[in-house]
């Protein structure tokens, strides 16, 4: 059972809990008769009885945030209320409950061993707590108390802070390393998730942009759970919270909905909405702070890489238009190259980063070609002797127009240049390399160039069926090419072929 003390100021805060333990009831009701009116802070009392140790050790252990504990040393044995004092410290790990010693045996426990062993706070007889000392006794135990958790709650948060710093920079060192947006959105909310500790929330990252008449002012870029379909999302009060931090610059928390904006250089901000958050704490505000710091210049050099690598792909997928046009091949060959290429790592399973270097660096396989006459890159016939080997030379020359760039396209590009000819067996040009000594990206260029070539129509042929394709890659499997590719190639054939649909000749 528990006693309240009532007041009208005591209803506004917590009361400060405080455990009886004496084996006389009569101590239990006049100490909370004594302090019935008892205040500290505004804060009234709550009375925790326990009749023996047993009990007491019951309570303790369910109660976790006791103030003061009244313990009597002799009850069920003589030295119950020690042992009550000592499993209470050493096994239960409580440093912060006060404990008040009252015995009226004081032989029985001397004063100045049991303070010192037993890590009492204070030791009275139950002779000379009178109603003053009583109340002048709890007063100090819950004033010491309190000063204590103020002191323990303010390590708690620099502690929460530092393993919270922790988590940022891990979070930022994983997120980080992703290049492209859409990644790095999906690993921000990733890390987000985890740096909050809000593993069941919703969360959608937007990003704010200067929105055409009609059209939506913010995009998905990335979210993380059961969200409704993207028509869904923008209701109007959401639209209302996005603009509003968009227009203060500040974050806020709407309800049971987070809006965090983290402005960046680019000039279109970063928009961070959780939903299904009750609370945004201090600490977790001050680590959103810290990580969006680094997260928002993460963000504008993963738009500037953006840019300068489209910017580099553009530029070698219209350098490979040049070479096939002069071929008066469609230019669209070295962008179904490039997928193909892509689809066939991929299926490889290539690390993601190599597998996107290849897409990118497979339209120049063919740049040796620029230096070839056109008399004889535009032959309609059988070249002879001496124009084949004019022709053989394009991948000597793609390698020194590309060769001692550090650039890992570029690498890529030249390595593509020079072995796309060579064969599996060892009889290609021109430096009759076989088997795994040619590079995975020329052995997979090499399957996608066959592939395509068969496909569609030259100066010196006409397309040919797919069955014709794949009994020819069957038949060269080993020989000229990889079987490993041609079976990969074969196996994706639907895919292939809707690359093939999405870049027709023209």
């Amino acid at each position: 059972m528990s006693f309240l003390a009532t007041s009208a100021s005591a209803n506004k805060l917590p009361p400060w809990k405080i455990l009886l333990v004496d084996d006389e009831p009569d101590v239990h009701t006049i100490t909370k008769m004594t302090l019935n009116r008892f205040l500290l802070d505004g804060r009234g009392l709550v009375f925790l009885d326990a009749y023996s140790g047993a009990e007491a050790k019951q309570v303790l252990a369910a109660e976790s945030d006791i103030a003061l504990v009244f313990l009597d040393v002799v009850m069920e044995a003589e030295d119950s209320g020690l042992e009550v004092a000592r499993w209470m410290r050493q096994e239960l790990g409580n440093k912060f409950s006060r404990i008040v010693l009252r015995t009226g045996q004081p032989g029985q426990a001397p004063e100045e061993r049991v303070i010192v062993d037993y890590d009492i706070n204070d030791y009275k007889e139950k002779t000379e707590l009178d109603r003053k000392k009583l109340f002048t006794t709890t007063f100090a135990a819950l004033r010491a108390y309190r000063d204590i958790m103020e002191v323990e709650q303010a390590r708690r948060f620099q502690m929460s802070y530092r393993e919270g710093l922790e988590r940022v920079i891990e979070a930022s060192a994983q997120i980080f390393q992703q290049r492209n947006l859409i990644d790095f959105a999906n690993g921000l909310l990733q890390q987000v998730i985890a740096l909050l500790r809000l593993e069941q929330s919703m969360l959608v990252r937007l990003r704010g942009a200067i929105g055409i008449s009609g059209e939506q002012k913010y995009e998905v870029l990335a979210r993380v759970g059961e969200v409704e379909d993207d028509s869904h999302i923008f209701s109007p009060e959401l639209l209302a919270q996005l603009d509003e931090a968009r227009t203060t610059r500040v974050s806020r928390l709407h309800g049971d909905t987070y809006v965090g904006y983290f402005p960046n250089s680019s000039g279109k901000a970063s928009l961070l909405v959780l939903k299904g958050v009750s609370d945004v704490g201090e600490i977790d505000a001050k680590l959103l702070e810290v990580f969006s710091s680094g997260v928002a210049i993460a963000f504008d050099n993963i738009l500037l890489n953006n840019e300068i690598t489209e910017t580099q792909s553009e530029l070698i997928m219209r350098l490979g238009d040049v070479v096939e046009s002069r071929s008066h091949e469609a230019g669209n060959h070295v962008r179904r190259m490039a997928e193909v290429c892509y689809l066939l790592a991929c299926a490889s399973h290539m690390p993601a980063d190599d597998a996107a270097i290849l897409k990118q660096a497979a339209p120049m396989h063919d740049i040796g070609k620029v230096a070839t006459p056109d008399a004889v890159l535009l032959k309609p016939g059988k070249l002879d002797a001496d124009e084949w080997s004019i022709m053989q030379q394009h991948p000597a020359i793609g390698l020194s127009i590309l060769d001692g760039s550090q650039r890992p396209i570029l690498k890529a590009a030249a390595i593509i240049a020079h072995q796309h000819h060579e064969k599996f067996d060892g009889s290609g040009y021109p430096q009759g390399l076989a088997g795994n000594s040619i590079h995975p990206y020329a052995r997979i260029v090499a399957v996608a160039d066959v592939f395509d070539a068969l496909m569609h129509a030259r100066c010196y042929k006409p397309a040919w069926a797919l069955d014709d394709v794949i009994r020819h890659l069957q038949t060269v499997s080993g020989t000229h090419l990889d079987t490993h590719y041609v079976d990969l190639l074969i196996a994706n054939i639907d895919a292939a072929l809707a690359i093939n649909a999405r870049y027709p000749d023209v």
